[in-house]
């Protein structure tokens, strides 16, 4: 995937997680006060907007019209993720490596990673991006975050681990969010065979989309659509997995999968009062090493 179309998907995401935050304090899932910033003002305006009823409602159907359940299923994926990464810090993970961060902030907005070092590997147009809107509208970069940059074309992750003496001996909770579809089977082999090299008791957080959505669209929700527009922003999804041989896949780099939910699993569970339908075959695993 092109370096500029990762930060456009980057910030539709902190979208998705700036609009929840502007809803009522009581009703919503969470709050990331820093997301606003990485928008361009057109995003921004509609965030603000929210605050009323009739926009924020003309806003989630413009979206679900766009894209059927992709703004409930992120903001859900985005709870769960949360959780799942507390529970791996509970569990002893001394750190936390973001793969192709994006605008993730759970760095600075999560409470329990405040003395969490956390690496966030991206490549340089959005890794420098980040670095500037942290600086220049939130003050500074947390001084427990890294930003490491990575242009895959000139580099592997085991060499960017050289380069910067990256800790293979701490427990670590590693992240990697809405990648692996973009990536060809050898790149995801190869970086799971990375993560292979953490310690014991280290944890992955992934996702991933089914292996159908690539040959049989149709077979989901909104599925030809999304796939014929991802085709004329030349983003182009490549991979998948069959959940049912993901356990197997796993094991062959010594670990074993904890969880594995899909779209409807995590947005019945955190979101259960917001009926939407769409994006079921967007899932997100838990594995432990």
């Amino acid at each position: 995937m092109k370096a500029e179309k990762t930060s456009r998907t980057a910030q539709y995401m902190a979208f998705f997680r700036a609009l929840e935050t502007a809803r009522n304090i009581n009703d919503r899932l969470f709050s990331d006060p820093y997301a606003i910033h990485f928008l361009d003002s057109k995003l921004r305006l509609a965030v603000c907007l929210s605050k009323y009823s009739i926009v924020s409602k003309y806003i989630s159907n413009t979206i679900n019209k766009k894209i059927p359940g992709a703004f409930s299923s992120g903001i859900a994926r985005t709870k769960y993720i949360d959780e799942l990464l507390q529970t791996a810090i509970s569990n002893g993970a001394e750190q936390v490596i973001i793969l192709g961060a994006g605008f993730d902030t759970r760095a600075v907005r999560l409470d329990f990673l405040k003395t969490i070092p956390v690496i966030e590997i991206d490549h340089p147009n959005t890794s420098n991006f980040k670095a500037e809107i942290y600086k220049s509208r939130i003050g500074q970069i947390p001084e427990n975050v890294r930003f490491l940059q990575i242009d895959f074309n000139k580099q592997s992750l085991d060499e960017l681990a050289i380069e910067h003496n990256l800790d293979f001996s701490k427990p670590t909770a590693v992240i990697w969010e809405g990648v692996t579809n973009y990536l060809t089977e050898e790149a995801v082999k190869s970086t799971f065979s990375f993560i292979s090299k953490f310690a014991k008791n280290s944890y992955v957080i992934f996702t991933y989309v089914h292996k159908d959505i690539l040959s049989k669209p149709e077979s989901f929700l909104g599925g030809k659509k999304l796939l014929e527009d991802l085709e004329k922003l030349e983003e182009h999804w490549t991979f998948g997995f069959i959940p049912d041989e993901l356990p197997a896949y796993l094991n062959q780099f010594d670990m074993q999968l904890l969880e594995d939910l899909g779209a409807n699993e995590y947005r019945q569970k955190f979101l259960p009062e917001r009926a939407e339908k769409g994006y079921e075959f967007y899932r997100t695993v838990f594995a432990s090493k």
